[in-house]
């Protein structure tokens, strides 16, 4: 098989295509196009992991069943683990090498990459100091690749990865790093990922100007990689794994269940923690779904009768129906919240009363047990915060302790998300590439079927 090489331009849909991406038009008229239906929750680790092995999160699927989940045996929630080690199913990554066992393969911060299958692997991961530090950094293997990538592109802008700073840098430097490893390692196959269109779609909507700028910016980055791939003779596809729609409503589940009496909080010196161990109920919020976690089958009813009643709620399954929408696997809830169109689930679960924990106005994604899109922002109630932030970075800098507490706790900030399926097919997720490897018989195709002419 020819060297190819796999684009994942997150957020990318045909209305954007269509409005502000004329590079990637032009490109993609060589090529065949479709919509790409989902799994449900359509987030970035389920979304992968579907395209990586051709199979859904539940049965005997890959297990991703959200961002994120309630470790039953630890009684914590973790999100955005990496190891390809949480899938339970095997990987393109695998099959190529096995299919092709002369050739090698590059994944650069596609997920499930920490270790990864690929001989190639580039992922981003902050070095956390002692001192209570956080800096920029990336991890890779084989190690070396990680000091020549850092030495010729610079540190990898972390900052500009996630956060009230995130932009076009961070895709900048990931598509510079995959035109080096093409270039010098000469891979078989390379998945890429460009989180670009994630920050201003989420930020202010997909129909604003900003979304429309931001497009524009990916399509210039994008038309490099691709002309490369085009000199090369490369085989190509660019998709997307969920497209972003507008939103106006934050629905909060975790606070009706703690006002109900069946969440219960560790009221520690930082703050209301949750306890999820000891609650009869919580939500591990994810964009526009939710997994709710019921530790007595006794109270389900009640959840269910709350919830559904909770305005911006479209859906609560049971367990019952998960085999219908892919999820009936260990890792899911008793029950799984999907929201309406034009609202979106929020994590926070301390109410009147509670001391807000120490983490909730930070960009903190790995001790909130749940997503907040609210790190994109920067606290519009705060005066002067520009010049508060370069003086808590000088006051770090200096070895001093201390808070980055920027980020605001006002949820009507947010004006995009995604997660649930989505309303129309011009407003989800597409694939571009060879008209060979499209299905012939329709013009959509599942997450499954991506990259299954990948697998042979």
């Amino acid at each position: 098989m020819k060297p190819t090489l796999v684009v994942n331009a997150v957020g990318l849909t045909e209305q954007l295509l269509q409005k502000s991406m004329p590079k990637l038009q032009a490109w993609a008229t060589s090529r065949q196009r479709c919509y790409v239906r989902p799994d449900l929750p359509a987030v970035t680790c389920t979304a992968q992991a579907s395209m990586l092995t051709g199979k859904r999160p539940g049965g005997d699927g890959h297990g991703a069943v959200a961002n994120g989940w309630y470790f039953r045996d630890l009684a914590e929630v973790w999100l955005w683990r990496q190891s390809v080690g949480l899938l339970t199913a095997p990987t393109l990554l695998q099959e190529w090498r096995r299919q092709n066992p002369d050739s090698t393969t590059a994944q650069i911060f596609w997920w499930w990459n920490l270790p990864s299958h690929a001989d190639y692997s580039i992922t981003p991961r902050p070095t956390y100091w002692a001192d209570g530090r956080k800096g920029p950094d990336i991890h890779s293997h084989p190690p070396q690749l990680r000091q020549r990538l850092t030495q010729k592109l610079g540190a990898f802008p972390l900052f500009q990865f996630w956060g009230p700073a995130a932009g076009i840098a961070s895709s900048r430097w990931i598509i510079d790093a995959t035109l080096e490893v093409l270039q010098h390692e000469k891979p078989g196959l390379t998945l890429c990922y460009l989180p670009h269109l994630d920050y201003d779609l989420q930020r202010f909507g997909p129909a604003s100007q900003q979304a429309d700028v931001a497009a524009g910016q990916l399509d210039e980055e994008l038309h490099r990689l691709l002309s490369f791939a085009e000199e090369q003779a490369m085989e190509v596809i660019v998709l997307s794994e969920y497209g972003i729609e507008a939103v106006e409503r934050a629905v909060e589940p975790n606070r009706a269940l703690r006002k109900a009496g069946l969440l219960e909080i560790h009221p520690a010196q930082n703050g209301a923690l949750l306890d999820p161990g000891n609650s009869r109920a919580f939500a591990v919020c994810d964009h526009q779904c939710a997994h709710v976690y019921v530790s007595d089958q006794n109270d389900l009813q009640q959840i269910i009768a709350l919830l559904q009643a909770l305005p911006g709620v479209d859906r609560v399954y049971q367990q019952s129906e998960f085999a219908e929408i892919g999820l009936d696997h260990e890792r899911s809830g008793e029950l799984f919240l999907v929201a309406e169109a034009g609202s979106w689930f929020a994590y926070p679960y301390w109410i009147d009363g509670d001391q807000e924990p120490d983490f909730a106005r930070t960009v903190d994604i790995h001790r909130k047990p749940g997503y907040d899109p609210c790190e994109l922002f920067l606290d519009p109630q705060k005066p002067l915060l520009k010049a508060r932030i370069i003086a808590k970075v000088l006051a770090k800098k200096a070895g001093l302790r201390m808070t980055m507490n920027v980020v605001p706790l006002d949820t009507s900030l947010v004006r995009g998300s995604h997660g649930r399926l989505p309303s129309s097919d011009a407003q989800g997720p597409i694939w571009l590439g060879p008209e060979e490897w499209a299905p012939s018989d329709r013009n959509w195709m599942t997450a499954q079927e991506t990259l299954r002419a990948l697998f042979g």
